[in-house]
């Protein structure tokens, strides 16, 4: 997903579960924050490095290729993006190194959905936007692994969008470029995907980088051919899956607002968003690359306040001069961000898998 659902959505949503204007903010932008809060960043700050919640592009160019990388990658990609759905899950005749792997495909509505939300119970505003980024995440990413893979992530070429006029769906067929500058093209469907990398452990094969921005996309709906599944036609109707998302986060911030009892998954507050459910389709499913705009004018709708533009930079001078760091808004999403990355890596740790190993806080200072 992208800045539209995780800031201006994930505010609508805040909204409706209960929150004031001013807590409406903090959630949404800790929530964006996650895709924000690189190694780089925390340097350039002198804060702690092992609270990186994603990973620059030149990160990534610079790491090496050793056990301990490969797992400080998958405990970023897994904890904040690609939420495993089934740490058990059974596939016949798999070798365990594959069934490592294939274990941390992500997907909505898993035991750690639910570790997530309650971990963000009690807890300040920002780990409550850490959890919605996160919740928001299994719906957008379902069917990645956060973790390196080839046999896991890689797809065909075969992308077609489907496409519903007057009741009847019809078919067009994607095409591929490798342009990362160029913008995506929704009229003639082009769009940029990451090249194929034979190398199972490449950096580039990576969740969803062979389906390009499409599970970034809330309008589209299309079928395509994943390598996990033994290449076999997958359908993902995001407009579904985005409203499922909108409606799952808003009964979850409920629950840790103590209005809705404990967090249990698949439930979804379809009561409270009916009333606003055309308006929401229709931002869902236009054509548009960004919805930024249409979420941002829906949540100040709601609230009859102002939603500020994203600013990256905004509790930057904060933290900094801070003298107690855990009391600035930076800090409390650093405490939020290590909480969670230590809960997934356990997570994956404890049922046998190594690929994230175990988190100390420390190893990833480097």
């Amino acid at each position: 997903m992208q800045a539209d659902f995780h800031y201006y959505a994930t505010y609508a949503a805040a909204y409706l579960a209960g929150f004031t204007h001013e807590e409406c903010m903090d959630i949404c932008y800790g929530a964006q924050f996650v895709d924000l809060c690189s190694k780089t960043y925390l340097k350039g700050i002198k804060a702690p490095q092992t609270a990186a919640t994603t990973m620059l592009q030149l990160e990534m160019m610079d790491i090496t290729a050793d056990i301990a990388a490969f797992q400080g990658i998958t405990r970023i990609w897994s904890s904040f993006h690609f939420l495993p759905r089934n740490l058990n899950a059974q596939k016949p005749q798999r070798t365990k190194r594959y069934m490592n792997k294939y274990r941390l495909i992500c997907g909505p509505n898993g035991e750690l959905a639910k570790e997530t939300v309650a971990l963000a119970m009690g807890k300040p505003l920002q780990s409550v936007g850490i959890a919605m980024h996160v919740i928001a995440d299994t719906w957008a990413h379902q069917h990645f692994a956060g973790a390196p893979s080839l046999v896991i992530n890689n797809t065909t070429d075969d992308f077609y969008e489907i496409v519903s006029k007057d009741g009847t769906e019809t078919e067009k067929k994607l095409k591929f470029r490798h342009n990362p500058s160029a913008a995506d093209d929704t009229e003639n469907g082009i769009y940029t995907n990451s090249l194929f990398q034979r190398n199972e452990n490449s950096v580039m094969n990576i969740g969803h980088g062979r389906a390009g921005h499409l599970p970034d996309y809330s309008f589209i709906k299309y079928r395509y051919l994943p390598a996990w599944d033994d290449y076999k036609v997958m359908v993902k109707d995001n407009p579904s899956d985005y409203y499922k998302a909108f409606t799952q986060m808003v009964y979850a911030m409920k629950c840790i607002r103590g209005e809705a009892g404990e967090f249990e998954t698949g439930v979804y507050d379809i009561k409270t968003v009916e009333p606003y459910e055309e308006r929401i389709m229709k931002i869902i499913r236009k054509r548009q690359l960004i919805a930024s705009d249409d979420w941002k004018e829906f949540g100040m709708e709601l609230s009859g306040r102002e939603v500020e533009d994203f600013n990256v930079n905004r509790f930057r001078d904060e933290y900094m001069s801070a003298e107690r760091k855990e009391d600035s808004f930076i800090g409390r999403f650093i405490e939020g961000a290590l909480a969670q990355k230590g809960m997934v890596s356990s997570s994956i740790s404890g049922s046998g898998n190594p690929l994230a190993g175990k988190f100390t806080g420390a190893q990833e200072n480097r």
